[in-house]
């Protein structure tokens, strides 16, 4: 495409706009994962894990319209949206030392990896669909979308940090998401057709109490176990 043509302006600004727009619930997703790290390793693994989720995401759109036909996808990722959602809401103690700073980084972008892959499968359609089909046009938008979405995480960090209640609500938009994604798989849709927008949504909601619920209550149970233990 001519780099100075109107025609290629217009499709690079479509796509970014649109990574930006669906990246409000994946820039949650890495603030999440990264808010219990150390200042230095928050933004390492914000830098890292955004950069290798874009990366993944450019591959993702080269081959998801076919993987959204697969049965039992959506199910699979709604599941481990749903083990992010509530093992976020656990983490709240850090720990200590050197070694503990680089797991944990490593933990971190390794969740922002798997739920940016979960959470892209529906969002890159869109993107593929501005980009028309020129491959070239599909990196460099989405590659200029990364300081955007890096910024967004960092931000959303600085809140996080003012508004623990920030924290809830995430891991209840992860289980809001899975709920969605569990009832638009195809698998169910075959067995029982195009759901109506309420039934989903309703499903989403569901989901969304499962992870809140299921997260305070193994928080509640590990304060209960930790108060219980004898003092070394």
């Amino acid at each position: 495409m001519d780099l100075t043509s109107g025609a290629f302006w217009a499709a690079l600004g479509s796509i970014i706009l649109a990574n930006v727009v669906l990246s409000g619930d994946n820039a949650v997703v890495i603030a999440l994962a990264a808010r219990s790290l150390p200042p230095e390793q928050q933004k390492k693994a914000i830098f890292w894990g955004s950069g290798a989720a874009i990366v993944m995401r450019i591959v993702l759109t080269l081959i998801a319209v076919e993987m959204l036909k697969w049965p039992w996808l959506k199910v699979a990722g709604a599941l481990l949206l749903v083990y992010i959602g509530v093992s976020l809401l656990l983490e709240d103690d850090g720990g200590e030392g050197e070694s503990h700073e680089t797991g944990g980084m490593l933990a971190a972008i390794r969740t922002i990896l798997i739920a940016d892959l979960v959470m892209s499968l529906d969002n890159v359609l869109a993107v593929a669909a501005a980009a028309k089909g020129d491959t070239a046009l599909l990196v460099i938008g989405t590659a200029v979308s990364i300081p955007l979405i890096i910024f967004g995480s960092t931000l959303l960090l600085r809140v996080m940090e003012r508004f623990p209640i920030i924290i809830t609500l995430g891991a209840a938009l992860l289980g809001f998401l899975a709920g969605e994604m569990m009832f638009t798989d195809p698998a169910v849709t075959e067995r029982f057709g195009e759901l109506p927008h309420d039934v989903v949504n309703a499903a989403g909601a569901v989901g969304a109490v499962l992870v809140v619920g299921l997260g305070l209550w193994l928080q509640r149970r590990g304060r209960e176990r930790g108060a219980e233990a004898p003092d070394a």
